[in-house]
C-alpha cells in the first residue's frame, strides 16, 4: 500500500489493510480534513470511491491539558451502529473499527450534498425546518434507546463521559467561579445519576450535516447511556451562542431555539417531559458559561464585552435555578435586545 499527500501515517494504513478498505499495493491519496479538537481526520481516495477516516487523540487539541481515553471511538463505532438502527438517515455509514489503532472508518459525504450546519448558520441561514428535523432525530434516538438494558450495558461509558465532558466543561466553570461551584456540582452530580437513555454528547452544528433526507450526526466519541437532557441542553447552547457570531441573524436562531425545544419535547415519551426540561434549563445556563470559561471556549467569541454578556446572563441564572428552557432563553434575548 501507498499513500499520496504526505499526511496519512503508516499505522493508519497498516489499520486500513487489516480492515479490508485498502487492498495491498493499491494507490490511494490522503486529505487531512479539519475537524474538531478530539480527533485526527482524513478524506481518503482509492478505487473510485471516498472513505473518511477518524482516528482518536489521547491529548485534545485546545490550550489547556485535555486528556480523554482513546477508546471512546468504540463507543462511537457503537453508537452509530446503535443509533443507525433507529435512525439509519442520520448516521454515516460505518465501513470498520480497527481498536488496535484507535480509529473508524465511514463513507464519506460529499459537502455539497450534506452542507455542515455550522457553516449555514454562520451565514445567517437559521431555517426553522433544519432545527426541526434535528430535533425529531434526536428525540427518535432517545425515544429508541429509553429504558433497554442492553443499550445501558454497551454504553456503560461514565468514566469517558465525565473525562471529555462533565470535567472540561461544568467542573472546569465550577473552578473558574467559586461562588457557583455548588449549584454546578449539582448539575454535574444530577447528570452523572440520570441514566435515561443513549446519549450522543457532542450535539453541535459543527457535529450535524444538513442532508436531503435530514440530519447526519457525526462525532459520537462522547456516547453515554445517561441523561438525554445533556444532548438537548448542549445543541439549545449553540444556538444562543450564534447570536455573537452572525449578529444580524440572532432573532432567526432564537426562532430554531424555539422549534428545536418544542419538537424535542414534543417528542418525549419515555418520562414526564416537565422532568426532562427541569434538567435541562440548569445544564443549558451551566453549559453557557462554560463555553467561555471552560476549557474548550468556543473560538468565535472573542470580545471580552461578549464573554462578560455571557457570564452575566448564566451567572444569573445558575444563582437563581430555573426549569424551564423559554426562562433561559428570554434572559438572552433581553440581554441582546432581540
Amino acid at each position: 500500500m501507498t499513500g499520496e499527500g504526505g499526511t496519512l501515517p503508516g499505522e493508519v494504513l497498516t489499520a486500513l489493510g487489516r480492515l479490508g478498505l485498502v487492498p495491498c499495493g493499491a494507490q490511494l491519496h490522503s486529505t487531512a480534513l479539519a475537524g474538531g479538537v478530539s480527533s485526527d481526520i482524513w478524506k481518503i481516495d482509492i478505487g473510485g470511491r471516498s472513505v473518511c477516516v477518524k482516528r482518536a487523540l489521547a491529548r485534545l487539541k485546545v490550550a489547556s491539558d485535555w486528556r480523554a481515553p482513546v477508546e471512546r471511538n468504540a463507543f462511537e463505532a457503537a453508537w452509530i451502529e446503535t443509533a443507525g438502527r433507529i435512525a439509519p438517515q442520520a448516521v454515516p455509514r460505518l465501513l470498520g473499527h480497527d481498536r488496535q489503532a484507535g480509529l473508524i472508518a465511514m463513507a464519506y459525504l460529499e459537502p455539497g450534498d450534506f452542507p455542515l450546519w455550522k457553516e449555514t448558520l454562520r451565514r445567517g441561514g437559521a431555517e426553522p425546518e433544519d432545527a426541526r428535523r434535528v430535533a425529531a432525530a434526536l428525540a427518535a434516538i432517545h425515544a429508541g434507546t429509553a429504558g433497554r438494558d442492553d443499550v445501558a450495558r454497551r454504553f456503560a461509558s461514565d468514566e469517558i463521559f465525565h473525562a471529555i465532558r462533565l470535567e472540561p466543561y461544568l467542573e472546569t466553570a465550577a473552578r473558574a467561579h467559586p461562588d457557583l461551584a455548588q449549584r454546578l456540582t449539582r448539575i454535574v452530580e444530577r447528570t452523572a445519576a440520570t441514566r435515561l437513555a443513549l446519549v450522543h454528547g457532542d450535539v453541535s452544528p459543527k457535529n450535524i450535516l444538513v442532508g436531503k433526507a435530514g440530519p447526519v450526526f457525526l462525532d459520537a466519541e462522547c456516547a453515554w447511556y445517561g441523561d438525554p437532557a445533556f444532548d438537548l441542553a448542549f445543541c439549545l447552547n449553540h444556538l444562543l451562542l450564534k447570536c455573537l457570531w452572525t449578529p444580524a441573524a440572532a432573532p432567526g436562531f432564537l426562532g430554531c431555539f424555539d422549534v428545536l425545544a418544542r419538537t424535542y419535547l414534543d417528542g418525549v415519551d419515555w418520562e414526564p417531559r416537565d422532568g426532562l426540561e427541569a434538567r435541562a434549563a440548569p445544564l443549558l445556563a451551566g453549559l453557557f458559561l462554560a463555553r467561555i470559561d471552560g476549557k474548550s471556549p468556543v473560538e468565535y467569541v472573542t470580545d471580552e464585552a461578549d464573554k462578560d454578556r455571557v457570564r452575566r446572563v448564566a451567572r444569573a441564572l445558575l444563582q437563581s435555578p430555573v426549569e424551564r428552557l423559554q426562562t433561559v432563553r428570554a434572559a438572552w434575548a433581553a440581554e441582546l435586545g432581540v
